[in-house]
């Protein structure tokens, strides 16, 4: 039985629009016009009048981290409250008090960001959140993810004293000769090994409750980071909550996995148990090698070629030595695995290109989509090279809501007129695709198109950055859809309203080819489909 939507306007991947699309077992059947889709319909078909809506491929969040998202939902959610310190520590009070943590546990959140506070000029340290409790643990992560503050019950916890040593790749705070509470990249790990483990319902439930909240933000893929989530929890047991819910029928989002991995050693394991790019089915699959290889721009942790403007003492921290990344992306090479690696900072970025090519020089390969995650702080020269390798390149255009009020003063102004080019890549032939790296932002699918396409921040407008680097409207939701479909190898799959490919798609309330560019981001989601089937709206 077919299911026909007519009297719309739908964008298949190519203009102009279409009126109407069919869809048989789960997948589309036909796009074109009102009359030959009409004409299709037999008696026991059910037809859907648009009237009018807009509707296109749903949306694909290609780096993001769903397992973090869902355990975000579950903790204290920081990123509403961070106007202010004080603010911030009764959110925290809050969730303390209408969720008392259990004996062995800790309180945990996500979301602060020292910028946008308005009582101090600083990060919060340990003695802060001593103001929330002193017996209970507590671990706050910024919203970058690259820095997370613990209070002094968890410095003690974790045995961290003055004369801890500092850990390669990371950096515990000092103030007074004498941990602030601060740690930072690597020395964060410490904190996710102490935090107890979810066992394999509790991570299945918080799957559950990621898969709902990106649906109602018209998203039906995401390609994500979830081995490093808890440090404690196996990528067998992600693996297997996965499988589950989609054997029970409950995954209502496409999930290709970026494979992060701390050590070579692990990463050999997962690779010898028959785990390659592409093994799995239509709805969890494996991906890329996901390394991380800097820090943040907002933590003053990602690796730059030179000192930040705003602190000379530092040019940032690679979380690998250069020898350890090169090993681990040569192996998955050899291996027929895709890499993706982050680099926000342009050190990191000469890292990680000179590794892949290095890579590549040892065995060779044509179709590899090997990528970069981010790619922020850049010059010129590395943007010729990304283009000359025939990388991918993973960008996340809601971080212009953030970065382009600070990316001048963290990195001077020569460096930050070349960043955030994203533009200038695609017209040299790269693919980019889009997401959010959610949690660190909220996976709003039409914020990130309308920064993409105003280079402005959300809200107040500031900007634009550098504006010819601004996607079209097209290019824009290409970068949510086909071009994310072309990181995971899924471009004759999915991503394009055309026969054949899976009926994934998303109806909205406006059409964005007609809307204020800088009000994309209220359009409302009508409705979400995957595989043909309603998962959310009307």
């Amino acid at each position: 039985m077919k299911h026909i939507f007519y009297n719309g306007s739908v964008y298949t991947g190519s203009m102009p629009l279409a009126e109407a699309f069919a869809v048989e077992n789960g997948k589309f059947l036909f796009a074109g016009s009102n009359k030959d889709a009409k004409a299709m319909a037999k008696g026991d078909d059910t037809l859907t009048d648009l009237r009018g809506s807009f509707v296109c491929s749903g949306f694909n969040d290609s780096h993001m981290h769903l397992l973090g998202f869902g355990n975000l939902l579950h903790s204290a959610r920081l990123a509403g409250r961070t106007k202010s310190l004080a603010d911030m520590l009764e959110c925290l009070r809050e969730h303390l008090a209408a969720h008392p943590v259990e004996e062995g546990g800790w309180l945990v959140g996500r979301g602060w960001n020292q910028d946008y506070f308005t009582d101090v000029d600083r990060m919060p340290d340990r003695y802060d959140l001593d103001q929330v409790s002193e017996t209970v643990p507590i671990a706050a992560t910024r919203a970058c993810g690259h820095c997370v503050v613990v209070n002094s019950r968890a410095l003690e916890l974790l045995g961290i004293t003055a004369a801890s040593p500092q850990p390669e790749g990371g950096r515990i705070g000092m103030e007074n000769g004498e941990p602030d509470g601060r740690l930072f990249d690597n020395a964060m790990s410490q904190v996710f090994r102490k935090i107890p483990a979810p066992g394999k319902e509790a991570i299945k439930a918080m799957m559950r409750d990621a898969f709902r909240e990106l649906n109602a933000c018209g998203i039906t893929s995401c390609q994500s980071d979830d081995y490093a989530v808890f440090r404690k929890v196996p990528w067998q047991t992600v693996n297997e909550a996965y499988r589950e819910l989609e054997e029970a029928g409950e995954m209502t989002i496409r999930v290709y996995e970026q494979a992060n991995f701390a050590d070579p050693e692990t990463f050999r394991e997962f690779v010898e148990a028959g785990n390659k790019t592409g093994t799995g089915s239509d709805f969890f699959r494996i991906g890329p090698l996901k390394m991380l290889g800097d820090g943040a721009l907002g933590a003053r942790t990602a690796f730059l070629s030179r000192p930040y403007a705003d602190d000379p003492s530092t040019c940032g921290l690679p979380v690998y030595t250069k020898e350890i990344m090169e090993d681990m992306i040569g192996y998955a090479n050899e291996n027929g695995m895709q890499v993706a690696v982050h680099a926000i900072g342009d050190r990191c970025l000469d890292w990680v290109l000179s590794s892949i090519e290095k890579a590549l020089k040892e065995n060779p390969r044509t179709d590899h989509r090997h990528g970069v995650v981010h790619c922020q702080i850049t010059r010129p020269d590395q943007l010729e090279k990304i283009s000359a390798m025939n990388l991918h390149v993973y960008a996340q255009s809601i971080f212009l809501d953030y970065d382009l009020r600070m990316v001048e003063q963290r990195v001077g102004k020569e460096l930050a007129s070349t960043s955030y080019s994203w533009k200038t890549l695609m017209e040299n032939g790269v693919s980019v695709s889009n997401g959010s790296d959610c949690p660190v932002e909220y996976p709003r699918a039409l914020s990130g198109i309308q920064c993409a396409v105003t280079r402005s921040t959300l809200s107040d407008h500031l900007g634009p950055y550098l504006p010819e680097q601004a996607f079209t409207v097209q290019e824009a939701i290409d970068s949510f859809t086909v071009r994310s479909a072309e990181a995971s190898f899924e471009e004759t799959v999915k991503g394009r309203i055309q026969a054949g490919m899976l009926a994934d798609f998303v109806i909205l309330g406006e059409n964005p080819f007609e809307t204020d560019p800088y009000a994309i981001k209220d359009i409302p989601i009508r409705a979400v489909y995957v595989g043909g089937r309603r998962v959310c709206g009307e």
